[in-house]
């Protein structure tokens, strides 16, 4: 089975090509691949490319425990990044179809990536979030009897933003799984923690849905910059700050989400068969 690997700011997937032979792994086998320790490891699968009516390619993206996701900023821009090493593309922007919606990508003359990601929403309907139709920010959510404030966005895939004046790797391993899971959510959620450093500048610690504890994340980023423009805090143009590295973000019209970065090329080989045989995997 063969596969390509790239990460963007430390937020590693593996591309599978199903030009190369390969049929869309399932949830047991994505398990598997994704584990760090009996697997290749990585953050995901990217799996295509397909071509649509709508869309110049379509990629399916998996999350290590086999759930799919609706859209990813950085496994978008490493999905752009490899059609640009096989020679599909060039330096014309191009779209990209996911299920989460269609975006316009551009992979610039200095391999900077750019992702036209879509509009973000605070809709509670569209997120979705539980309780009466109404604008998700500055919520209240209680957790183990401590009062949590967030703020919920959608940009094709759901987000749950808390800002806080010190945030940790700690911090998000501790409350992020709570929050991804808690009640208020249907669809369970990518939980950022956010920190403001100025109007040009914020920091993230993210917690993703079905892959947990992330160094990086593109979606991540476009909620919580639209979510710090809308409570006045930041202004159009943003820097996030991750631990796996900084992604530009610019907030536009009618809250659409334009986001830039590196991707870089880690490797590619096959992986054995053998490996799911393997018996009582944790």
């Amino acid at each position: 089975m063969k596969f390509y690997k790239y990460h963007g700011l430390g937020n590693d997937y593996l591309v599978m090509d199903h030009s190369d032979g390969i049929t869309e792994p399932s949830v047991s086998r994505i398990q598997i691949i994704c584990h760090r320790n009996y697997g290749m490891g990585s953050d995901g699968i990217l799996f295509g490319p397909d071509k649509t009516p709508s869309a110049d390619f379509a990629v399916r993206i998996f999350n290590p425990d086999g759930s799919e996701a609706e859209k990813s900023g950085n496994g978008l821009r490493i999905f752009a990044r490899y059609l640009y090493d096989r020679g599909r593309v060039g330096h014309d922007p191009f779209s990209i179809a996911t299920i989460g919606g269609i975006v316009e990508v551009k992979v610039h003359d200095d391999m900077m990536i750019s992702v036209e990601m879509g509009s973000v929403s605070f809709d509670s309907a569209r997120i979705p979030v539980t309780g009466p139709p109404r604008q998700a920010l500055n919520d209240k959510l209680f957790i183990d009897g401590q009062e949590i404030i967030y703020s919920a966005a959608t940009i094709g895939n759901p987000h749950c933003v808390v800002i806080a004046d010190a945030i940790s790797p700690e911090l998000a391993k501790e409350l992020g799984p709570k929050l991804e899971t808690h009640p208020n959510f249907p669809n369970r959620t990518n939980v950022q923690f956010m920190r403001i450093i100025d109007r040009s500048n914020i920091a993230l610690e993210i917690w993703e849905r079905g892959a947990g504890y992330t160094l990086a994340s593109g979606s991540s980023s476009s909620a919580a910059a639209a979510v710090a423009y809308q409570l006045g805090l930041t202004d159009q143009e943003v820097t996030v700050h991750m631990p796996g590295g900084n992604l530009d973000i610019r907030v536009g019209n009618g809250l659409s989400i334009t986001l830039k970065g590196p991707v870089i090329r880690v490797g590619e080989g096959y992986i054995d068969s053998e490996i799911f045989h393997q018996k009582n995997l944790s």
